[in-house]
Protein backbone atom coordinates (compact mmCIF):
# COMPACT_ATOMS: atom_id res chain seq x y z
CA UNK A 1 0.00 0.00 0.00
CA UNK A 2 0.95 3.62 -1.02
CA UNK A 3 -0.80 6.38 -0.06
CA UNK A 4 0.28 9.63 -1.09
CA UNK A 5 0.20 12.88 -0.42
CA UNK A 6 0.92 16.86 -2.50
CA UNK A 7 4.04 17.87 -0.39
CA UNK A 8 5.02 21.47 0.53
CA UNK A 9 8.93 21.28 -0.15
CA UNK A 10 9.52 24.29 2.72
CA UNK A 11 7.28 21.89 5.20
CA UNK A 12 9.14 21.53 8.61
CA UNK A 13 9.89 17.42 8.51
CA UNK A 14 12.46 15.13 10.45
CA UNK A 15 15.93 14.87 10.04
CA UNK A 16 17.62 12.30 8.39
CA UNK A 17 16.80 10.10 5.46
CA UNK A 18 15.15 6.57 4.85
CA UNK A 19 14.49 4.13 1.95
CA UNK A 20 10.76 3.41 2.16
CA UNK A 21 10.71 -0.15 3.92
CA UNK A 22 9.20 -2.50 1.55
CA UNK A 23 7.06 -4.66 4.07
CA UNK A 24 5.24 -2.12 5.59
CA UNK A 25 2.34 0.66 4.08
CA UNK A 26 3.86 3.45 3.23
CA UNK A 27 1.86 6.79 3.85
CA UNK A 28 2.94 10.24 2.75
CA UNK A 29 1.66 12.82 4.09
CA UNK A 30 1.78 16.61 3.73
CA UNK A 31 0.03 19.63 5.16
CA UNK A 32 -2.43 19.40 7.84
CA UNK A 33 -5.43 19.08 5.83
CA UNK A 34 -4.11 16.85 3.61
CA UNK A 35 -2.21 14.90 6.48
CA UNK A 36 -5.82 14.46 7.98
CA UNK A 37 -7.54 13.33 4.35
CA UNK A 38 -4.83 10.98 3.65
CA UNK A 39 -4.68 8.87 7.52
CA UNK A 40 -8.33 8.56 7.09
CA UNK A 41 -8.15 6.98 4.27
CA UNK A 42 -5.20 4.75 5.24
CA UNK A 43 -7.53 3.23 7.95
CA UNK A 44 -10.39 2.98 6.01
CA UNK A 45 -8.51 0.60 4.12
CA UNK A 46 -6.75 -0.95 6.68
CA UNK A 47 -3.47 0.16 7.05
CA UNK A 48 -3.21 -0.97 10.71
CA UNK A 49 -3.82 -4.42 11.83
CA UNK A 50 -6.62 -5.35 14.43
CA UNK A 51 -8.15 -2.16 13.96
CA UNK A 52 -11.88 -1.97 14.27
CA UNK A 53 -14.87 0.40 14.86
CA UNK A 54 -17.25 0.19 17.84
CA UNK A 55 -19.59 2.29 18.77
CA UNK A 56 -18.35 5.21 16.27
CA UNK A 57 -14.71 4.93 17.65
CA UNK A 58 -11.80 3.43 16.78
CA UNK A 59 -10.47 0.99 18.95
CA UNK A 60 -7.53 -1.53 18.57
CA UNK A 61 -7.63 -5.24 19.78
CA UNK A 62 -4.17 -6.14 21.92
CA UNK A 63 -3.23 -8.96 24.17
CA UNK A 64 -2.38 -7.20 27.46
CA UNK A 65 0.59 -8.59 29.49
CA UNK A 66 1.85 -7.81 32.97
CA UNK A 67 -1.74 -6.40 33.95
CA UNK A 68 -2.29 -7.33 37.79
CA UNK A 69 -5.79 -6.33 37.18
CA UNK A 70 -6.31 -7.86 34.32
CA UNK A 71 -4.43 -11.60 35.74
CA UNK A 72 -6.89 -11.49 38.50
CA UNK A 73 -9.80 -10.75 36.82
CA UNK A 74 -9.37 -13.75 34.30
CA UNK A 75 -7.89 -16.24 36.67
CA UNK A 76 -10.88 -18.06 36.07
CA UNK A 77 -9.86 -18.38 32.50
CA UNK A 78 -6.33 -18.13 31.29
CA UNK A 79 -4.09 -20.91 30.61
CA UNK A 80 -0.76 -20.89 31.03
CA UNK A 81 1.14 -18.48 28.45
CA UNK A 82 -2.37 -16.80 27.39
CA UNK A 83 -3.31 -12.90 27.51
CA UNK A 84 -6.45 -11.44 27.62
CA UNK A 85 -7.47 -9.77 24.48
CA UNK A 86 -9.28 -6.29 25.04
CA UNK A 87 -9.96 -3.55 22.52
CA UNK A 88 -8.57 -0.28 23.23
CA UNK A 89 -10.22 3.10 22.01
CA UNK A 90 -7.69 4.70 19.77
CA UNK A 91 -5.97 8.32 20.86
CA UNK A 92 -4.02 10.89 19.70
CA UNK A 93 -0.70 8.96 21.31
CA UNK A 94 -1.80 5.20 20.83
CA UNK A 95 -2.16 5.92 17.05
CA UNK A 96 1.33 7.34 17.28
CA UNK A 97 2.81 4.38 18.34
CA UNK A 98 0.25 2.35 15.64
CA UNK A 99 1.87 4.26 12.48
CA UNK A 100 5.34 3.92 13.77
CA UNK A 101 4.93 0.27 13.91
CA UNK A 102 3.23 -1.04 11.72
CA UNK A 103 3.77 1.92 8.77
CA UNK A 104 6.60 4.17 7.10
CA UNK A 105 4.56 7.67 7.25
CA UNK A 106 7.06 9.56 5.38
CA UNK A 107 7.28 13.72 3.85
CA UNK A 108 8.96 14.24 0.82
CA UNK A 109 12.39 16.40 1.22
CA UNK A 110 14.76 17.84 -0.34
CA UNK A 111 18.04 17.48 0.41
CA UNK A 112 20.34 20.54 -0.05
CA UNK A 113 23.34 19.27 -0.81
CA UNK A 114 22.42 17.01 -3.55
CA UNK A 115 19.24 19.08 -4.89
CA UNK A 116 17.16 15.51 -4.73
CA UNK A 117 13.98 14.89 -3.36
CA UNK A 118 13.90 12.03 -0.56
CA UNK A 119 11.63 10.31 1.73
CA UNK A 120 12.12 11.02 5.60
CA UNK A 121 9.98 9.74 7.92
CA UNK A 122 7.89 11.82 10.22
CA UNK A 123 5.27 11.65 13.07
CA UNK A 124 1.33 13.20 12.34
CA UNK A 125 0.99 16.52 14.10
CA UNK A 126 -1.39 15.67 17.43
CA UNK A 127 -3.60 18.01 15.72
CA UNK A 128 -4.27 15.85 12.87
CA UNK A 129 -4.29 12.81 14.85
CA UNK A 130 -6.93 14.05 16.85
CA UNK A 131 -8.57 15.44 14.41
CA UNK A 132 -8.92 11.98 12.14
CA UNK A 133 -10.04 10.27 15.50
CA UNK A 134 -12.84 12.73 15.67
CA UNK A 135 -14.94 11.05 13.29
CA UNK A 136 -17.67 9.22 14.04
CA UNK A 137 -18.28 7.21 10.76
CA UNK A 138 -15.82 4.70 9.30
CA UNK A 139 -18.03 2.94 6.70
CA UNK A 140 -14.66 0.54 5.46
CA UNK A 141 -13.56 -0.23 9.03
CA UNK A 142 -14.60 -3.87 10.52
CA UNK A 143 -17.52 -3.33 13.16
CA UNK A 144 -15.80 -5.29 16.55
CA UNK A 145 -19.57 -6.28 18.44
CA UNK A 146 -17.20 -7.98 21.22
CA UNK A 147 -14.59 -10.12 22.33
CA UNK A 148 -15.59 -13.80 23.07
CA UNK A 149 -13.14 -16.59 24.85
CA UNK A 150 -15.23 -19.37 24.34
CA UNK A 151 -17.68 -20.71 21.28
CA UNK A 152 -20.58 -19.17 20.73
CA UNK A 153 -23.89 -19.41 18.34
CA UNK A 154 -23.59 -17.63 15.33
CA UNK A 155 -27.40 -16.35 14.64
CA UNK A 156 -27.50 -19.00 11.46
CA UNK A 157 -27.25 -21.52 14.39
CA UNK A 158 -23.87 -22.63 13.22
CA UNK A 159 -20.46 -22.26 16.24
CA UNK A 160 -18.44 -19.56 15.98
CA UNK A 161 -15.12 -22.05 17.28
CA UNK A 162 -12.35 -20.41 14.96
CA UNK A 163 -10.16 -18.19 16.37
CA UNK A 164 -10.38 -14.80 15.34
CA UNK A 165 -12.24 -11.93 13.63
CA UNK A 166 -16.22 -13.50 12.85
CA UNK A 167 -17.56 -11.56 9.66
CA UNK A 168 -21.05 -12.99 10.48
CA UNK A 169 -20.87 -11.69 13.97
CA UNK A 170 -18.61 -8.85 14.44
CA UNK A 171 -17.64 -10.81 17.56
CA UNK A 172 -13.38 -11.91 18.17
CA UNK A 173 -12.92 -15.15 19.48
CA UNK A 174 -9.85 -15.05 21.33
CA UNK A 175 -9.21 -18.48 23.16
CA UNK A 176 -7.61 -18.48 26.07
CA UNK A 177 -7.34 -22.45 26.25
CA UNK A 178 -7.05 -25.19 23.79
CA UNK A 179 -10.70 -26.25 22.60
CA UNK A 180 -11.18 -29.14 20.22
CA UNK A 181 -13.51 -29.28 17.57
CA UNK A 182 -17.03 -29.21 18.63
CA UNK A 183 -19.21 -31.45 15.79
CA UNK A 184 -21.90 -29.71 14.17
CA UNK A 185 -24.06 -32.57 14.69
CA UNK A 186 -23.00 -35.08 17.83
CA UNK A 187 -23.64 -38.13 17.72
CA UNK A 188 -26.35 -39.56 20.26
CA UNK A 189 -23.63 -40.99 22.76
CA UNK A 190 -22.12 -37.84 22.85
CA UNK A 191 -25.02 -36.36 23.64
CA UNK A 192 -26.08 -38.70 26.26
CA UNK A 193 -22.32 -38.33 27.86
CA UNK A 194 -22.80 -35.00 27.53
CA UNK A 195 -26.31 -34.45 30.02
CA UNK A 196 -24.87 -37.01 32.37
CA UNK A 197 -21.74 -35.15 32.74
CA UNK A 198 -24.05 -31.75 33.44
CA UNK A 199 -26.77 -32.67 35.41
CA UNK A 200 -25.20 -35.80 37.63
CA UNK A 201 -21.82 -34.91 37.79
CA UNK A 202 -20.85 -31.76 37.82
CA UNK A 203 -24.49 -30.02 39.43
CA UNK A 204 -24.81 -33.53 40.92
CA UNK A 205 -23.52 -32.41 44.90
CA UNK A 206 -25.02 -28.93 45.33
CA UNK A 207 -28.18 -28.93 47.74
CA UNK A 208 -30.62 -27.70 45.22
CA UNK A 209 -34.06 -26.84 46.86
CA UNK A 210 -36.12 -27.98 44.03
CA UNK A 211 -35.49 -29.17 40.52
CA UNK A 212 -36.33 -25.08 39.42
CA UNK A 213 -33.28 -23.79 41.46
CA UNK A 214 -30.87 -26.52 39.00
CA UNK A 215 -32.75 -25.96 35.68
CA UNK A 216 -32.64 -22.54 36.14
CA UNK A 217 -29.07 -22.47 36.75
CA UNK A 218 -28.39 -24.43 33.87
CA UNK A 219 -30.44 -21.91 31.95
CA UNK A 220 -28.41 -19.19 32.42
CA UNK A 221 -24.91 -21.33 32.17
CA UNK A 222 -26.08 -21.88 28.50
CA UNK A 223 -27.22 -17.89 28.26
CA UNK A 224 -23.35 -16.59 26.96
CA UNK A 225 -23.37 -19.29 24.43
CA UNK A 226 -27.12 -18.71 22.98
CA UNK A 227 -27.10 -14.74 23.32
CA UNK A 228 -25.62 -13.86 19.64
CA UNK A 229 -28.22 -16.49 18.00
CA UNK A 230 -30.79 -15.14 20.26
CA UNK A 231 -29.84 -11.61 20.24
CA UNK A 232 -31.46 -10.65 23.43
CA UNK A 233 -31.11 -9.76 27.09
CA UNK A 234 -30.45 -12.46 30.26
CA UNK A 235 -31.91 -11.32 33.98
CA UNK A 236 -30.42 -11.15 36.76
CA UNK A 237 -28.77 -14.58 38.30
CA UNK A 238 -29.72 -15.14 42.28
CA UNK A 239 -28.10 -17.87 44.13
CA UNK A 240 -29.65 -17.03 47.26
CA UNK A 241 -28.54 -20.13 50.14
CA UNK A 242 -29.96 -20.61 53.36
CA UNK A 243 -26.12 -20.91 54.96
CA UNK A 244 -22.42 -19.97 54.78
CA UNK A 245 -20.68 -22.79 52.66
CA UNK A 246 -23.73 -24.07 51.06
CA UNK A 247 -21.53 -23.86 47.48
CA UNK A 248 -23.33 -20.88 46.01
CA UNK A 249 -20.06 -19.23 45.04
CA UNK A 250 -18.63 -21.78 43.64
CA UNK A 251 -21.75 -22.47 41.32
CA UNK A 252 -22.05 -18.75 40.52
CA UNK A 253 -17.95 -19.54 39.32
CA UNK A 254 -18.52 -21.98 37.11
CA UNK A 255 -19.90 -19.98 33.81
CA UNK A 256 -17.34 -17.41 35.28
CA UNK A 257 -14.29 -20.15 34.97
CA UNK A 258 -15.16 -21.32 31.73
CA UNK A 259 -16.63 -17.99 29.80
CA UNK A 260 -14.01 -15.03 31.97
CA UNK A 261 -15.58 -13.48 35.16
CA UNK A 262 -15.08 -10.31 37.08
CA UNK A 263 -15.58 -9.38 40.55
CA UNK A 264 -17.65 -6.55 41.61
CA UNK A 265 -18.45 -4.67 44.74
CA UNK A 266 -21.85 -4.24 45.83
CA UNK A 267 -22.16 -0.76 47.95
CA UNK A 268 -25.66 -0.54 49.61
CA UNK A 269 -28.25 2.01 48.75
CA UNK A 270 -25.13 3.62 46.50
CA UNK A 271 -26.21 3.70 42.98
CA UNK A 272 -23.78 6.31 42.20
CA UNK A 273 -21.28 3.85 42.87
CA UNK A 274 -22.99 0.89 41.12
CA UNK A 275 -23.25 3.11 38.01
CA UNK A 276 -19.67 3.95 37.79
CA UNK A 277 -18.84 -0.53 39.28
CA UNK A 278 -20.99 -1.34 36.13
CA UNK A 279 -19.73 1.32 33.56
CA UNK A 280 -15.99 0.42 35.17
CA UNK A 281 -17.12 -3.33 34.21
CA UNK A 282 -18.03 -3.53 30.90
CA UNK A 283 -14.41 -2.25 29.87
CA UNK A 284 -13.55 -5.95 30.31
CA UNK A 285 -13.96 -8.74 28.38
CA UNK A 286 -15.34 -10.80 31.02
CA UNK A 287 -18.65 -12.39 30.32
CA UNK A 288 -19.97 -13.10 33.63
CA UNK A 289 -20.29 -10.20 36.27
CA UNK A 290 -20.62 -11.52 39.88
CA UNK A 291 -21.66 -9.73 43.11
CA UNK A 292 -20.54 -12.13 45.53
CA UNK A 293 -21.29 -12.69 49.04
CA UNK A 294 -23.59 -10.02 49.65
CA UNK A 295 -24.78 -9.08 53.50
CA UNK A 296 -27.11 -11.31 54.77
CA UNK A 297 -30.84 -10.79 54.43
CA UNK A 298 -29.68 -7.93 51.90
CA UNK A 299 -32.40 -6.51 49.65
CA UNK A 300 -31.71 -5.93 46.09
CA UNK A 301 -33.32 -3.53 44.99
CA UNK A 302 -31.96 -0.78 42.59
CA UNK A 303 -32.89 1.18 39.78
CA UNK A 304 -29.47 1.59 38.00
CA UNK A 305 -29.51 -2.40 37.97
CA UNK A 306 -32.94 -2.69 36.88
CA UNK A 307 -32.30 0.19 33.94
CA UNK A 308 -29.32 -2.03 33.20
CA UNK A 309 -30.72 -5.40 33.20
CA UNK A 310 -33.87 -4.25 30.75
CA UNK A 311 -31.90 -1.89 28.83
CA UNK A 312 -29.49 -3.51 25.32
CA UNK A 313 -27.37 -0.23 25.88
CA UNK A 314 -25.69 1.16 28.65
CA UNK A 315 -24.23 4.51 28.38
CA UNK A 316 -22.83 6.85 30.99
CA UNK A 317 -20.02 9.30 31.13
CA UNK A 318 -16.50 8.27 30.58
CA UNK A 319 -14.74 7.57 33.62
CA UNK A 320 -12.52 10.44 34.99
CA UNK A 321 -14.71 12.78 33.03
CA UNK A 322 -18.25 14.88 33.24
CA UNK A 323 -18.58 14.50 29.58
CA UNK A 324 -21.10 11.60 27.87
CA UNK A 325 -19.40 9.19 25.94
CA UNK A 326 -19.07 5.82 27.43
CA UNK A 327 -22.11 3.18 25.57
CA UNK A 328 -21.29 -0.41 25.99
CA UNK A 329 -23.56 -3.38 24.56
CA UNK A 330 -25.42 -5.22 27.88
CA UNK A 331 -24.18 -8.96 26.32
CA UNK A 332 -23.03 -10.06 30.25
CA UNK A 333 -24.17 -12.08 32.68
CA UNK A 334 -25.08 -10.39 35.97
CA UNK A 335 -24.65 -13.22 39.02
CA UNK A 336 -25.01 -11.91 42.37
CA UNK A 337 -24.76 -14.78 45.67
CA UNK A 338 -25.77 -14.42 49.46
CA UNK A 339 -27.42 -15.93 51.92
CA UNK A 340 -31.31 -15.38 52.53
CA UNK A 341 -30.99 -12.76 49.92
CA UNK A 342 -34.35 -10.22 49.33
CA UNK A 343 -35.76 -8.50 46.38
CA UNK A 344 -36.90 -5.01 46.36
CA UNK A 345 -38.40 -2.74 43.44
CA UNK A 346 -39.16 -4.55 40.11
CA UNK A 347 -36.26 -6.68 40.54
CA UNK A 348 -38.00 -9.81 41.43
CA UNK A 349 -39.28 -10.21 37.48
CA UNK A 350 -36.30 -8.95 36.43
CA UNK A 351 -34.85 -12.38 37.98
CA UNK A 352 -34.09 -16.06 37.61
CA UNK A 353 -33.48 -17.41 41.63
CA UNK A 354 -31.53 -20.27 42.60
CA UNK A 355 -31.69 -21.60 46.16
CA UNK A 356 -29.55 -23.83 47.73
CA UNK A 357 -29.97 -25.44 51.27
CA UNK A 358 -27.43 -28.26 52.85
CA UNK A 359 -29.73 -28.47 55.69
CA UNK A 360 -26.74 -28.81 57.40
CA UNK A 361 -24.92 -27.16 60.34
CA UNK A 362 -21.44 -27.53 59.26
CA UNK A 363 -21.84 -27.91 55.12
CA UNK A 364 -18.14 -26.93 54.48
CA UNK A 365 -17.19 -30.29 56.70
CA UNK A 366 -19.15 -32.88 54.10
CA UNK A 367 -17.07 -35.70 53.51
CA UNK A 368 -16.50 -34.96 49.51
CA UNK A 369 -14.61 -38.40 48.46
CA UNK A 370 -18.33 -39.61 47.22
CA UNK A 371 -18.80 -36.25 45.48
CA UNK A 372 -18.88 -36.81 41.63
CA UNK A 373 -16.31 -34.27 41.19
CA UNK A 374 -14.76 -33.82 44.62
CA UNK A 375 -13.06 -30.82 45.52
CA UNK A 376 -14.68 -28.82 42.22
CA UNK A 377 -13.42 -25.71 42.71
CA UNK A 378 -9.50 -27.22 42.33
CA UNK A 379 -10.60 -29.38 39.42
CA UNK A 380 -12.00 -25.85 37.53
CA UNK A 381 -8.72 -24.34 38.22
CA UNK A 382 -7.12 -26.85 35.81
CA UNK A 383 -8.12 -25.47 32.24
CA UNK A 384 -8.26 -29.67 30.47
CA UNK A 385 -11.17 -29.65 33.03
CA UNK A 386 -12.72 -25.89 32.39
CA UNK A 387 -12.52 -27.19 28.90
CA UNK A 388 -14.29 -30.88 29.54
CA UNK A 389 -17.27 -28.54 31.12
CA UNK A 390 -17.75 -26.19 28.24
CA UNK A 391 -17.50 -29.13 25.60
CA UNK A 392 -20.52 -31.33 26.74
CA UNK A 393 -22.25 -27.45 26.73
CA UNK A 394 -21.36 -26.86 23.36
CA UNK A 395 -22.55 -30.62 22.59
CA UNK A 396 -25.85 -30.47 24.38
CA UNK A 397 -26.40 -26.69 22.43
CA UNK A 398 -25.82 -28.37 19.29
CA UNK A 399 -27.93 -31.30 19.61
CA UNK A 400 -30.89 -28.66 20.51
CA UNK A 401 -29.84 -26.61 17.28
CA UNK A 402 -30.18 -30.11 15.42
CA UNK A 403 -33.35 -30.43 17.16
CA UNK A 404 -34.82 -27.21 15.54
CA UNK A 405 -34.05 -25.47 18.43
CA UNK A 406 -37.71 -26.14 19.96
CA UNK A 407 -38.66 -23.34 22.17
CA UNK A 408 -41.13 -23.62 25.76
CA UNK A 409 -44.41 -21.25 26.25
CA UNK A 410 -42.39 -19.53 28.97
CA UNK A 411 -42.74 -15.53 29.07
CA UNK A 412 -40.59 -13.21 31.37
CA UNK A 413 -41.07 -9.51 31.00
CA UNK A 414 -38.24 -8.30 28.04
CA UNK A 415 -36.67 -11.81 28.70
CA UNK A 416 -38.59 -13.66 27.14
CA UNK A 417 -36.43 -14.45 24.06
CA UNK A 418 -33.94 -16.34 26.64
CA UNK A 419 -36.86 -18.01 28.84
CA UNK A 420 -38.41 -19.55 25.66
CA UNK A 421 -35.31 -20.94 24.39
CA UNK A 422 -33.58 -21.96 27.54
CA UNK A 423 -36.86 -23.04 28.33
CA UNK A 424 -37.25 -25.56 24.78
CA UNK A 425 -33.41 -26.45 25.41
CA UNK A 426 -34.14 -28.23 29.21
CA UNK A 427 -37.07 -29.52 27.68
CA UNK A 428 -35.34 -31.05 25.02
CA UNK A 429 -33.02 -32.33 27.33
CA UNK A 430 -35.54 -33.78 29.56
CA UNK A 431 -34.57 -31.06 32.78
CA UNK A 432 -37.78 -30.10 34.32
CA UNK A 433 -38.52 -27.44 36.62
CA UNK A 434 -37.46 -24.35 34.96
CA UNK A 435 -38.64 -21.08 35.65
CA UNK A 436 -41.44 -23.25 38.15
CA UNK A 437 -40.12 -21.03 41.22
CA UNK A 438 -42.16 -18.13 40.56
CA UNK A 439 -43.81 -18.46 44.02
CA UNK A 440 -40.83 -18.22 45.79
CA UNK A 441 -39.28 -15.81 43.87
CA UNK A 442 -42.22 -13.97 45.06
CA UNK A 443 -41.23 -14.29 48.63
CA UNK A 444 -38.07 -13.34 48.06
CA UNK A 445 -39.54 -9.56 46.90
CA UNK A 446 -39.90 -7.97 49.90
CA UNK A 447 -41.77 -4.85 48.68
CA UNK A 448 -44.45 -7.17 47.18
CA UNK A 449 -44.69 -9.18 50.24
CA UNK A 450 -45.15 -5.63 52.51
CA UNK A 451 -48.08 -4.26 49.62
CA UNK A 452 -49.66 -7.40 49.76
CA UNK A 453 -50.23 -7.45 53.65
CA UNK A 454 -51.14 -3.83 53.59
CA UNK A 455 -53.40 -4.49 50.90
CA UNK A 456 -55.18 -7.24 52.67
CA UNK A 457 -55.44 -5.94 55.19
CA UNK A 458 -56.92 -2.77 54.43
CA UNK A 459 -59.76 -4.66 52.64
CA UNK A 460 -60.73 -6.25 55.77
CA UNK A 461 -61.02 -3.19 57.73
CA UNK A 462 -62.51 -0.74 55.30
CA UNK A 463 -64.08 -3.12 52.19
CA UNK A 464 -64.18 -1.35 49.01
CA UNK A 465 -64.98 2.15 50.97
CA UNK A 466 -63.19 5.00 48.87
CA UNK A 467 -61.04 6.85 51.45
CA UNK A 468 -58.48 9.91 51.53
CA UNK A 469 -55.26 9.23 51.87
CA UNK A 470 -55.65 11.63 55.13
CA UNK A 471 -58.25 9.56 56.82
CA UNK A 472 -56.44 5.98 55.98
CA UNK A 473 -53.35 8.37 58.28
CA UNK A 474 -55.48 8.44 60.68
CA UNK A 475 -56.90 5.27 61.08
CA UNK A 476 -53.06 3.77 61.37
CA UNK A 477 -52.41 5.80 64.75
CA UNK A 478 -53.07 3.21 67.95
CA UNK A 479 -55.60 3.69 69.93
CA UNK A 480 -57.13 2.83 73.61
CA UNK A 481 -59.24 0.02 74.09
CA UNK A 482 -59.66 -0.73 77.72
CA UNK A 483 -56.18 0.21 78.98
CA UNK A 484 -54.47 -1.42 76.15
CA UNK A 485 -53.11 0.52 73.01
CA UNK A 486 -54.54 -1.37 69.89
CA UNK A 487 -53.09 -1.53 66.61
CA UNK A 488 -55.77 -1.88 64.26
CA UNK A 489 -53.46 -3.09 61.50
CA UNK A 490 -51.48 -5.37 63.20
CA UNK A 491 -48.13 -3.76 61.85
CA UNK A 492 -48.91 -3.68 58.29
CA UNK A 493 -49.13 -0.34 57.65
CA UNK A 494 -46.57 0.68 55.23
CA UNK A 495 -43.90 3.03 56.89
CA UNK A 496 -40.82 5.33 56.28
CA UNK A 497 -37.44 4.34 56.58
CA UNK A 498 -37.50 5.26 60.22
CA UNK A 499 -40.42 2.94 60.74
CA UNK A 500 -42.81 6.22 61.34
CA UNK A 501 -46.19 5.77 59.63
CA UNK A 502 -45.90 8.45 56.65
CA UNK A 503 -47.55 12.03 56.44
CA UNK A 504 -50.81 12.04 54.32
CA UNK A 505 -48.93 13.87 51.70
CA UNK A 506 -46.22 10.95 51.35
CA UNK A 507 -48.75 8.15 51.56
CA UNK A 508 -50.79 9.76 48.91
CA UNK A 509 -47.44 9.52 46.89
CA UNK A 510 -46.75 6.04 47.69
CA UNK A 511 -50.65 5.20 47.13
CA UNK A 512 -50.70 6.62 43.40
CA UNK A 513 -47.48 4.97 42.25
CA UNK A 514 -49.63 1.48 42.57
CA UNK A 515 -52.41 2.27 41.46
CA UNK A 516 -53.83 -0.40 39.08
CA UNK A 517 -50.67 -2.55 40.15
CA UNK A 518 -51.65 -6.21 41.55
CA UNK A 519 -50.36 -7.17 45.09
CA UNK A 520 -51.47 -11.06 45.58
CA UNK A 521 -55.59 -11.12 45.24
CA UNK A 522 -55.47 -7.35 45.69
CA UNK A 523 -55.59 -4.86 43.63
CA UNK A 524 -55.39 -0.70 44.64
CA UNK A 525 -57.83 1.46 42.65
CA UNK A 526 -58.26 5.16 42.95
CA UNK A 527 -60.92 7.84 41.47
CA UNK A 528 -60.84 11.82 42.01
CA UNK A 529 -63.72 13.09 44.56
CA UNK A 530 -65.14 16.24 43.29
CA UNK A 531 -66.93 16.83 46.37
CA UNK A 532 -63.51 16.92 48.47
CA UNK A 533 -61.40 18.08 45.13
CA UNK A 534 -59.05 14.84 46.00
CA UNK A 535 -57.82 11.16 45.22
CA UNK A 536 -59.53 8.29 47.06
CA UNK A 537 -58.62 5.19 47.12
CA UNK A 538 -59.69 1.96 47.82
CA UNK A 539 -59.05 -2.00 47.77
CA UNK A 540 -60.47 -4.62 45.07
CA UNK A 541 -59.77 -8.09 45.84
CA UNK A 542 -59.91 -11.03 43.65
CA UNK A 543 -60.07 -14.64 45.28
CA UNK A 544 -58.28 -16.15 42.85
CA UNK A 545 -54.88 -14.91 43.10
CA UNK A 546 -53.14 -16.53 40.05
CA UNK A 547 -55.55 -15.09 38.00
CA UNK A 548 -54.81 -11.59 39.37
CA UNK A 549 -50.92 -11.68 38.37
CA UNK A 550 -52.26 -12.08 35.02
CA UNK A 551 -54.49 -8.88 35.07
CA UNK A 552 -51.78 -7.06 35.38
CA UNK A 553 -52.60 -3.51 34.36
CA UNK A 554 -50.24 -2.22 31.81
CA UNK A 555 -49.82 0.99 33.16
CA UNK A 556 -46.55 0.75 33.91
CA UNK A 557 -44.18 1.24 30.55
CA UNK A 558 -41.53 -1.69 31.76
CA UNK A 559 -43.86 -3.82 33.22
CA UNK A 560 -43.75 -6.13 30.31
CA UNK A 561 -44.79 -10.06 30.35
CA UNK A 562 -44.95 -11.56 33.62
CA UNK A 563 -43.72 -15.08 34.01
Amino acid sequence: MSITADTNPDSDTDSGDQAVPTDRPAIQIGGEAETIRVLTAALGQGALPDVYVCGGQLVHLSRVSGKAASAAEHAHQVDAGALPVQADPITAPSLTWLLAHHTFVYRRKKNKDTEQWEEVEASPTKAALSAVLSSRYWPDVRPLVGVVTSPVLRPDGTLLQTAGYDTATGLYYAPTVAMPPIPAQPSQAEVSDALEFVTNTLLRDFPFVAPADKANHIGLLIAPILRPYLGCLTPFGLISATTQSSGKTLLAEIPGYIYGLKHLVWRRNDEDELQKSITSALHSTAAVMLWDNLAEGTEVSSAVLAKLLTGPKWDDRNLGSNSAGFEATNDRLWLATGNNIRLGGDMATRTALVRLDPNDPHPDQRDQTGFGIPHLDQWLKRPANRVTVLRHLLILVMDWINAGAPRSGHTMRQFTTWAGAAGGFLAHHGIDGFLDNLDEMREADDENTTWTAFLARWHELHGDTPLRARVLCHSAEPHMVGDQLVDRWDGTFLTDDRDRIPSSKSLGKLLTGHIGRWHGPHVLRSKHDKSANSLVFWVETNPEPDQADHDQTPADDDQGTLI
